[in-house]
């Protein structure tokens, strides 16, 4: 099924997930020091979350996968509906934590964090993106 919003979405994470590793690739050494880098790296990073929690409550509203009570719940219904494993699930609720932390209480954020999120967080987006598409015959 050709699915815009998903097409769209998925270039939206790939994109923020290159813009963020680049700020903090540009000079690792350097990155603690840099708001100006890490604001750019967690704005990405927020971005991407956001895109990937769109596209999962696209593909739920669609299929008719249920009704997520909270956003860790979009990935935990993507799992029972067949679209993601559950080691992939927690990865993405991770991506979903670091989101709300970096919304709501961005002073609470540490430069750690960031550098985990560019890594692991980033991939679970990413991954989640590839699988979207894939699962609908787009990729």
């Amino acid at each position: 099924m050709d699915d815009g919003l998903l097409t769209i979405k998925a270039e939206i994470i790939e994109h923020c997930v290159e813009r963020a590793r680049h700020e903090y690739q540009r000079d690792p050494a350097s990155f603690a020091v840099d708001m100006s880098r890490q604001d750019a790296a967690t704005f990405n990073i927020v971005r991407a979350c956001n895109a990937a929690l769109v596209m999962g409550q696209h593909l739920i509203r669609r299929e008719r996968l249920g009704v997520p009570q909270s956003d860790h719940d979009v990935f935990v219904l993507l799992c029972r509906g067949g679209w993601i494993d559950t080691p992939l699930v927690a990865r993405l609720q991770g991506a979903v934590d670091f989101r709300t932390t970096a919304v709501h209480d961005f002073q609470m954020l540490k430069v750690a964090d960031i550098v985990m999120a560019i890594g692991c967080q980033l991939d679970a987006c990413l991954t989640f993106g590839l699988i979207a598409l894939e699962k609908d015959g787009l990729h």
